[in-house]
């Protein structure tokens, strides 16, 4: 519930700071004392349209603050903590208004879009007036505030499920079906390419192999000669090998005679022979190497060119060769088995669509009911707000050709005013006082279906009085033990039915010739004489002061 409302440089407000308790709170007043900049100032709050008419004269800016005590489970937490605000203790709704027409909108001092603060504010206040065009008037809402009333939340839930279901069916349906249809314009093409694909049998990483080993091979005959030539060299009729052997075996014979001569001679010719020798198994072995068959020359070219003539035509990396085939094999494939497989997709659309007709059925049988039901609560409501010849009636229209996730009905609230008259839509037929009635008897019988915590009329009592006034005021109160209840009121009546009762008025500005709105909480003494000055007007008369006192000593009982 909204527990403070403090407002700053609000046209003729400087200064003003309201607290506010549970069950009904009136605030009355001379016209033009500020009832209604009182209710601009706080509709801006919860995200309404700014505009830089509303600063107080001579001010930069203005400022209105509400802070709100609301369970931890709200839906207004839950907006909250999803746009990343803290949202422990009370949520405080704050909303700056420069005089050039810019605003800035804050929760818990957290800078917030004014599309959060006005999602907040929706689910904690709803503001009723005899020219509202939002909330219970506007036929957006009805379809949801019907379902609530009738308790349908389960049967909504499984139409939404099932509307799902069949959009998903339906997806995946269509593209199978576009799939499929593209195939078959390129069969002939598909075929073909799986078939010289599967002669080819690309393998990935083949190009690069095959182009390495053609390098090689090209590159073998200048680099045999080279090596036969180092082999001769090493190995062949003018091989150093012979003569160093021979050298070595003399030296040996002499190793007795002259061992400290001859031994260090002996080791470095065996060394040599030695790396002679690794030199020659190097050469032979590099020179099988790079032995060749020119046919298999011709082989690999042969396989590199269909490979890379492969990539061009198909326009992929020679790589990507394999995987293609794949692809074509799958696409190919998918006409071959794509009548089956489409078979059984039409067959799952076809089990989804008969899930949300029984579903969106019982949804259509509970909403009748539930139609049946709130157009006689609210129809035992209207006789004692003067509305005894109307009739309230929930306009039903089927499509059971739609497959909207909120079911078949478009759901609107319609009245007729008389008899022989013809019905229509509440905000059509019925004049501003009837509608505000009308209004207030839905919020009654709705009052504990998913309303906000605050609900706020302004003047539904317009033009009425005596009985229908009393009415109004009995439904007021009757609906503040469910939910708070502010109301701006010209009838007596109501007001002696208020648990807070707030005075609104003009006052001078010490030491200036401005005036300021004033309003002030009104105890036992003031609050009697105000109602009597709503009894008699300018004048207050003793008989106003007994007739406002049986009219508290009435409504306390």
């Amino acid at each position: 519930m909204l527990i403070q409302l403090a407002i700053r440089d609000i046209v003729l407000i400087d200064k003003l700071e309201l607290h506010f308790d549970q069950g009904l709170s009136v605030l009355t007043g001379e016209t033009g004392a500020g009832k209604s900049i009182l209710l601009d100032a706080f509709a801006l709050a919860l995200g309404g349209r700014g505009d830089g008419g509303l600063v107080r004269h001579g001010e930069s800016q203005g400022q209105i603050t509400a802070v709100f005590d609301c369970p931890m489970d709200h839906p207004a937490r839950r907006i909250a903590s999803d746009a990343d605000i803290d949202v422990d203790g009370d949520l405080i709704l704050r909303r700056v208004q420069v005089a050039d027409g810019r605003t800035r909108a804050f929760v818990n001092d957290q800078p917030v879009s004014v599309q959060v603060l006005k999602a907040i504010g929706g689910t904690l206040v709803e503001i009723h007036g005899q020219h509202d065009d939002r909330a219970l008037v506007d036929p957006v809402t009805h379809r949801a505030i019907l379902d609530a009333f009738g308790g349908l939340s389960r049967e909504v839930q499984a139409v939404v499920e099932a509307a799902r279901q069949v959009r998903d069916a339906r997806h995946a349906l269509h593209e199978h079906r576009k799939r499929i249809e593209k195939a078959r314009k390129e069969s002939d093409f598909l075929r073909h390419a799986v078939e010289e694909l599967d002669k080819l049998a690309p393998q990935p990483g083949e190009e690069e192999s095959l182009a390495e080993r053609r390098i090689v091979m090209m590159q073998s005959e200048k680099v045999a000669q080279d090596l036969n030539e180092a082999y001769d060299a090493v190995a062949g009729n003018s091989s150093p090998v012979p003569e160093l052997s021979a050298a070595v075996r003399k030296l040996e014979r002499r190793g007795a005679q002259a061992p400290t001569l001859v031994e260090p001679s002996v080791k470095a010719l065996d060394a040599a022979l030695v790396a002679i020798d690794e030199a020659r198994a190097a050469l032979e072995e590099a020179i099988r190497a790079s032995e060749y068959d020119p046919k298999e020359l011709e082989q690999t070219e042969e396989r590199l060119f269909a490979l890379r003539a492969a990539a061009r035509k198909y326009d992929v990396p020679a790589d990507e060769l394999a995987a293609l085939r794949q692809r074509f094999v799958e696409d190919v494939a998918a006409i071959d088995a794509g009548e089956e497989k489409l078979a059984g997709l039409e067959a799952a659309l076809k089990d989804a669509d008969k899930t949300y007709l029984a579903a969106a059925q019982a949804l259509s049988a509970g909403r009748k009911k539930a139609a049946q039901a709130l157009d006689a609560a609210v129809q035992a409501e209207l006789p004692p707000l003067k509305l005894e010849r109307a009739r309230f009636i929930t306009d039903i229209q089927t499509d059971e050709t739609s497959r909207d996730p909120g079911g078949f009905e478009r759901v609107e609230f319609w009245a007729q005013t008389n008899p022989g008259t013809r019905a229509g839509p509440l905000m059509k037929v019925a004049s501003g006082g009837e509608l505000s009635r009308f209004m207030l008897a839905l919020k009654v019988v709705l009052a504990d279906k998913g309303s906000a915590p605050t609900l706020v009329f302004d003047e539904i009592d317009t033009g009425v009085g005596g009985a229908v006034a009393d009415a109004i005021g009995q439904r007021l109160a009757r609906l503040a033990q469910r939910v708070q209840v502010m109301a701006v009121t010209h009838a007596p009546q109501v007001a002696a039915r208020a648990e807070s009762h707030f005075l609104i008025a003009k006052e001078g500005v010490r030491g200036s010739d401005r005036v300021a709105t004033r309003v002030i909480p009104l105890e036992a003494a003031p609050r009697r004489e105000e109602i009597a000055r709503m009894l008699a007007g300018a004048t207050i008369t003793e008989e106003a002061r007994a007739a406002a006192a049986r009219l508290l000593e009435a409504a306390a009982h």
